[in-house]
């Protein structure tokens, strides 16, 4: 077969941009999905052209807005027309709010639920009927440590979300794997720079909320958090080192990939917390009989 293709969502930047480069390079056929490819994310796409020219790899664009299912469909379809197949699908796409939960509006829950949650729902409703009539595939889920790590306060809408994210992945995990359908998931821990969590971080609309937190017993505790953050994660975490593992990931040979890696500079104790709960997790598949779920099934 030939290189494997490989539809990355969230690709603008962090580590969507940075793992589609890094799987470029390695010789897999590449497709960087974002909106609005011909307005704000116009520089992008033309810098995403002129990164693949200059190191000469097959890494291109299309236009994929998680939102819409419309817009889904459509960029499956033009990689399944360019191609026949797509071997490789990254979840990414994903936003962060950072404020006390309560100045957030049931909306702001409900679209950062929509964004983080629901979009990897919309993109396996497209990709997935290919990948099942294929027999083979890998997901590749981005994940967080704060869904089984530390979990600082002021973030609780996207640690919710990030957390809802998981537990689907874990249970696609099971469902796909007869097909011959492969699943690792990504934890990172927090990285300061490489990304831009904080710098696009959403903002709570309850003004007078957020304004009672920061003048009263909590005041300044924002900024204590994002400084905190900066204080714990190492200076040389570097957020490349999740590109380079996905990569290793998808070499990997079929059968003997990973469920789930850790990098994590902070060392905030996700690896601990999901080692218990994949653990009980595998235990109960083996008390009804539903073993052989841990594992995909070679189909021929």
């Amino acid at each position: 077969m030939s290189k494997k293709i490989i539809l990355v969502t969230g690709a603008s930047s962090g580590f969507g941009r940075l793992t589609s480069e890094a799987l470029a390079e390695a010789g897999y056929t590449v497709y960087a999905s974002m909106r609005d490819t011909k307005g704000r994310n116009a520089p992008q796409v033309e810098a995403i052209a002129k990164f693949s020219q200059d190191h000469g790899v097959d890494l291109r664009t299309v236009e994929l807005d998680v939102q819409s299912q419309v817009s889904v469909d459509r960029a499956v379809e033009q990689v399944i027309t360019d191609h026949g197949r797509i071997d490789v699908l990254m979840h990414n796409a994903g936003h962060m709010v950072f404020g006390p939960a309560e100045a957030f509006t049931p909306e702001q829950y409900a679209e950062l639920y929509d964004i983080n949650v629901l979009s990897t729902q919309r993109v396996n409703r497209a990709m997935l009927p290919h990948m099942r009539r294929q027999k083979q595939g890998l997901l590749v889920w981005v994940s967080s440590s704060s869904s089984a790590g530390g979990t600082p306060p002021y973030l609780a809408p996207y640690f919710g979300a990030k957390a809802a994210m998981d537990a689907i992945a874990v249970q696609y995990a099971r469902e796909l794997s007869r097909w011959g359908i492969e699943t690792s998931i990504i934890v990172p821990g927090a990285f300061t720079s490489g990304t831009n969590h904080f710098a696009h971080s959403g903002k709570p609309t309850d003004e007078r909320i957020a304004a009672e937190y920061q003048a009263g017993p909590y005041a300044g505790f924002g900024e204590q958090i994002q400084n905190a953050f900066t204080a714990i994660v190492p200076p040389d975490a570097d957020a490349s080192a999740v590109a380079e593992t996905i990569v290793k990931v998808v070499d990997t040979p079929f059968g003997q990939r990973p469920f789930r890696v850790h990098i994590d500079p902070t060392e905030d104790g996700a690896d601990v917390g999901f080692a218990v709960l994949d653990r009980v997790r595998a235990e109960m598949l083996h008390r009804v009989g539903l073993a052989d779920l841990l594992k995909p099934r070679v189909l021929v």
